[in-house]
C-alpha cells in the first residue's frame, strides 16, 4: 500500500472519530493583537472544536468559518433587541448580516440577547422575547428556520436555589418572564443556554468550596439527598440544578447547554483560584471528560445521563481589552500570537504560530456585557487533535478499522 493509500485510511479515520466528539468554543475578539480570523480557524481546527460562539455578526469571521464545517452560533447583542422586536428590521439584519455567507459557513443559531434577565433592567427584559420572536419568523420568512434555531443566553444568577441539585429552582420574580421565553423554545426546538462558572462559587468561597470539587479531581463528591445521585463535580451539579429548575416549570425536556464555562489563568490578588495551575487542571479535565462521554454508554450527568454534553469552553483568547478585573483578560486556552496559555495534557493539532494582529490596527468591538456578575467575556471549549482523540477513545472506536480496511480493499 503506497503513502496515498495511507493518506485516505488516516483521512477516513480522522473524519469518523470528528464525528464522535462535539465541543464549542467561545471566540471574543475584545483586543487589539488578535491574529486574522484565518489563523483563528486554524487554532479551532488545532483543538477539535466542532462549534463556535460568537458574540457579533463580524463578517471576517464568518467568511473564514465558510467551508469548515464548523456550527457557528452567532450573538445579537442587548443593544439590538428594541430593534429586533420590529419583524421587518429583524429580516432585514439577517439578509444583511448572515444569508450572504449561507450556505458556505454553517450557522446553527442565532442567541439573541446576553444574560438579559439579571440585568434588572425591565425595558431589555420586556424587549426579549417579541425579540425573539421576530428574529424566529424572519427565518421562517427567508426559509431558514429549519437550519438555525433562536435562543439567548443566561447567567447562572437566575436561579433562586442550586443546592442540592433536585432542588434547583429559578427566582420567583423572573418566572414569569421564562414562563413564555421557555415555551417558544419548546415550540420552536431550541435549547436552553446557561452560563455556569465554578470558578465564581471557588472565588466567593475558597475556605469552604473544595478545590478538587471544582476542578474535576478525584474527591469524596456531595450525595443528592433527595435523589440519592453522587456528585463529583460542581459543573454536573450546576447543570442538573437548572434541569430541576426547569422541570418545576413544566419544561423538563427542553435540552440545557452550557453556553459559556471556563478557568482563568491569571487573576488579581484578591481573586483566588486565578491561576495557571487551575485553569490548566479545569480546563484540561473539563475536555478530555467532555470527549470521553461522548464515546461511552453513560455520557451526560448523573440526573440526565443519557443526554449528550453540549459544552462552549471560555475563551479561545486572552482578549486584553476586556474590562474588569484581570482574570477577565486571562481566560482563553490562547495566547494572542497563538501559542498555548497552559498545557492542557494533550498534544495539539500542529499549526502555525501566527503574528498577534489582526492587520487591522484596531480592537475588534462586538457587544461587550456588562453585568457585572457575569463573565463579561467569551467561552471557549475544545478537544483534542485527531490523533489524541484515538488514544482517548481507545476501544470504543476500534470497530472502525476492519470497516475502513474493507473500504481501502474495495477502493483500491
Amino acid at each position: 500500500m503506497d503513502h496515498r493509500h495511507w493518506r485516505f485510511f488516516i483521512m477516513l479515520f480522522i473524519t469518523a472519530i470528528g464525528l464522535v466528539s462535539s465541543l464549542g468554543i467561545n471566540y471574543g475578539q475584545i483586543a487589539n493583537n488578535l491574529p486574522s480570523q484565518d489563523d483563528a480557524v486554524a487554532l479551532v481546527k488545532s483543538i477539535g472544536a466542532t462549534k463556535v460562539k460568537l458574540y457579533d455578526a463580524d463578517p471576517r469571521v464568518l467568511k473564514a468559518f465558510a467551508n469548515t464545517g464548523v456550527e457557528l452560533m452567532v450573538g445579537l447583542g442587548n443593544e439590538y433587541l428594541s430593534r429586533m422586536k420590529d419583524p421587518k428590521q429583524a429580516q432585514a439584519w439577517i439578509k444583511a448580516n448572515l444569508q450572504p455567507y449561507l450556505p458556505a459557513t454553517k450557522i446553527t443559531s442565532i442567541f439573541v440577547g446576553n444574560e438579559v434577565l439579571t440585568f434588572n433592567d425591565t425595558s431589555l427584559t420586556s424587549n426579549l422575547l417579541p425579540a425573539m420572536q421576530s428574529v424566529h419568523a424572519a427565518l421562517i420568512n427567508l426559509g431558514l428556520d429549519k437550519q438555525i434555531t433562536v435562543t439567548t443566553t443566561h447567567s447562572l444568577a437566575v436561579l433562586q436555589t442550586s443546592y442540592p441539585p433536585s432542588a434547583g429552582a429559578f427566582r420567583p420574580d423572573l418566572a414569569p418572564c421564562l414562563a413564555p421565553i421557555l415555551s417558544f423554545q419548546a415550540k420552536t426546538g431550541s435549547p436552553f443556554l446557561i452560563n455556569a462558572y465554578p470558578y465564581f462559587a471557588y472565588k466567593a468561597n475558597p475556605k469552604q468550596v473544595p478545590l478538587e470539587y471544582v476542578l474535576f479531581q478525584p474527591n469524596e463528591g456531595m450525595v443528592d439527598p433527595s435523589s440519592n445521585l453522587h456528585y463529583d463535580n460542581m459543573l454536573f451539579a450546576q447543570i442538573d440544578a437548572v434541569y430541576s429548575a426547569l422541570d418545576s416549570l413544566g419544561y423538563g425536556k427542553l435540552p440545557v447547554h452550557i453556553s459559556e464555562t471556563g478557568w482563568p489563568s491569571k487573576g488579581d490578588q484578591d481573586e483566588a483560584g486565578a491561576n495557571l495551575e487551575n485553569a490548566k487542571k479545569y480546563n484540561g479535565n473539563l475536555i478530555k471528560m467532555a470527549m470521553s462521554s461522548s464515546s461511552s454508554a453513560k455520557k451526560g450527568t448523573p440526573c440526565r445521563p443519557n443526554e449528550d454534553l453540549n459544552i462552549y469552553v471560555f475563551a479561545l483568547f486572552n482578549e486584553n481589552m476586556k474590562p474588569g478585573p484581570a482574570s477577565e483578560r486571562n481566560y482563553g486556552l490562547f495566547k494572542p500570537d497563538g501559542t498555548p496559555a497552559y498545557p492542557l495534557g494533550f498534544s495539539l493539532a500542529s499549526v502555525p504560530v501566527v503574528a498577534g494582529n489582526n492587520n487591522t490596527g484596531v480592537a475588534s468591538t462586538p457587544p461587550q456585557p456588562t453585568s457585572p456578575t457575569s463573565s463579561t467575556g467569551y467561552l471557549s471549549i475544545s478537544s483534542a487533535s485527531s490523533l489524541e482523540r484515538c488514544r482517548l477513545l481507545g476501544r470504543s472506536l476500534s470497530f472502525l478499522v476492519p470497516l475502513v480496511m474493507e473500504l481501502l480493499i474495495l477502493k483500491f
